[in-house]
C-alpha cells in the first residue's frame, strides 16, 4: 500500500524489503495455520442429523441470525462491540442461513483490529445467535476490507503491519483470502502476496 502524500523516500516503511515479505508471510501463516488447525466442535453444528434434512415444510428459524444480537468473544472493556459488516447465506448447504460478521471494539479514534465470525441460530431455535466459527481473531491485529458473502464463499482483504514501527493508521501489508465450506468444514485459501514468485 503506497502512501498518498510525499515522495516514497521520505517514508522508510514504504520501501519494499525482503524483511517485509518475511513478516507478511509469518503473520499470514499464523492466521492460515490457526484457521486450518483450529476447528471448534461447533463448526459442524449446523449439519442436520440423518433423516432430518431441512425442507420447505420444516419449521426453521426465520431468516439469518442477527449479528447485532450475538455475543462475541471480544474483551472491549467499557466500549461496546461494533458490527462493521455482515452478510448471510446458506454456507454449509443445510437449508438454513448463517451470518458472517466483521466486528471490532468501538473506539473514539483509530482503527481497532477486526474479527470475522460465523453465526448460527441456537440449537433450541430460541435465544441469541451463537458463534460457530472464528475466521479471524482480533488478536491477529488485522483489519478487514472488501468483505463479501456470495453463495457458499466468504471473501475479504486482510490488512496488517510488517512491524510495530508502521503507524497503526496505515497498514502496509495486505492479502486477499476466501473461506468456503467443503467436506464438513471451512477451507481457507489465500491469494499469492503481490510481487511474490
Amino acid at each position: 500500500m503506497q502512501p498518498s502524500a510525499g515522495p516514497a523516500t521520505d517514508l522508510p516503511h514504504s520501501h519494499t524489503r525482503p524483511v517485509h515479505w518475511i513478516g507478511t508471510a509469518t503473520a499470514l501463516a499464523a492466521v492460515l495455520g490457526a484457521a486450518a488447525l483450529i476447528q471448534p466442535s461447533a463448526a459442524t453444528a449446523t449439519q442436520p442429523a440423518a433423516g432430518s434434512a431441512a425442507s420447505a415444510a420444516d419449521p426453521a428459524p426465520a431468516g439469518a441470525p442477527d449479528a447485532e444480537k450475538a455475543e462475541y468473544p471480544l474483551d472491549c472493556g467499557p466500549n461496546s462491540v461494533d458490527v462493521v459488516k455482515q452478510g448471510s447465506a446458506d454456507l454449509d448447504g443445510d437449508g438454513r442461513q448463517e451470518t458472517v460478521a466483521v466486528v471490532r471494539c468501538e473506539a473514539g479514534f483509530g482503527t481497532p483490529p477486526s474479527g470475522i465470525y460465523v453465526l448460527t441460530h441456537p440449537a433450541s431455535g430460541q435465544g441469541a445467535p451463537r458463534v460457530a466459527e472464528t475466521f479471524l481473531d482480533p488478536r491477529e491485529g488485522m483489519s478487514v476490507t472488501d468483505f463479501a458473502v456470495r453463495g457458499r464463499t466468504v471473501s475479504a482483504k486482510l490488512l496488517g503491519y510488517s512491524s510495530r514501527d508502521v503507524p497503526r493508521c496505515c497498514p502496509d501489508l495486505q492479502r486477499k483470502v476466501k473461506w468456503r465450506w467443503s467436506e464438513g468444514k471451512f477451507e481457507l485459501t489465500a491469494a499469492p502476496v503481490a510481487g511474490s514468485v
